[in-house]
């Protein structure tokens, strides 16, 4: 099953965890649970945004640096500051990839595009939708669960055994019902926290993924204006990877989810 194209399965197991539980607030962040609340396709426009990317995101196979044992990220965003603490030992290939993502500039500039209070914050679409589709198939294995998905916690969204990309969502309530769906997290929110509980969450689950990735940052900005991004992120103690700033226009009538839809599953 396509990464964006994933029937929610975590909002099944949400479905099921409210009938069990009951009192639960949160659900697990599947793409498709979110496509329940999915708002109607936007119109695109003739806008043009500037958006900086590596050029080497456009070849995710060569991205494939081993994570040091343990690193910072320190996050800066439209709503504040935050920091993610990656252990490898973790989740060793979800920890590799998030590395290099945020080494060369994959999240400058991406919504956080779902927002479930109680539940989990997700982001992880490129605002640049020529990356988004060379990394629709970037796809890596799954880790072994070690931790469990508590506050706080950093984890890639599926859609299935072996399906991470880059989506990733940070955990707002103890989602431990996600440990045995085999989302195992790779990191935690060391400083920041009241950051990430306060991003814009206005929005819900309306943002359509699909046309996040084939329209990128314009289609964000135009419709859902009040929506936190990040702006850059850094792996503390090591040099700033220099990008080079990519010019886009969506094109009026471009179709908004073709092909790959860009939707992916988070827990739900």
């Amino acid at each position: 099953m396509n990464f964006y194209h994933r029937t929610t399965r975590i909002a099944f197991c949400a479905v099921a965890f409210h009938l069990i539980a009951g009192a639960l607030a949160a659900q697990t962040p599947d793409p498709n649970t979110a496509m329940k609340a999915q708002a109607k396709p936007a119109t695109t426009t003739h806008r043009t945004s500037t958006v900086t990317n590596s050029g080497s995101l456009l070849h995710p196979a060569t991205l494939h640096a081993q994570a040091p044992e343990t690193y910072d990220v320190k996050f800066t965003t439209s709503h504040g500051d935050f920091t993610v603490h990656v252990t490898r030992a973790w989740a060793p290939l979800g920890a590799d990839r998030f590395y290099n993502l945020c080494k060369h500039g994959f999240f400058n500039n991406a919504g956080f595009f779902r927002v479930v209070p109680g539940f989990m914050v997700q982001f992880g679409l490129s605002a640049d939708p020529k990356v988004n589709a060379v990394w629709d198939s970037a796809r890596i294995k799954d880790d072994k669960v070690t931790q469990s998905n508590t506050p706080g916690m950093v984890t890639f969204a599926t859609a299935g055994p072996n399906t991470r990309t880059t989506q990733i969502f940070i955990n707002y309530g103890s989602n431990t019902f996600l440990d045995a769906q085999g989302f195992s997290p790779f990191g935690t929110v060391t400083d920041g926290m009241d950051v990430v509980k306060g991003i814009y969450p206005g929005y819900g689950e309306s943002p359509d993924q699909g046309k996040i990735t084939n329209e990128g940052k314009a289609y964000l900005d135009k419709n859902f204006p009040k929506l936190d991004s990040v702006k850059t992120t850094v792996i503390v103690g090591e040099p700033v990877h220099t990008a080079a700033p990519v010019h886009h226009t969506a094109a009026p009538g471009a179709s908004g989810a073709t092909g790959s839809t860009g939707k992916k599953t988070t827990p739900q």
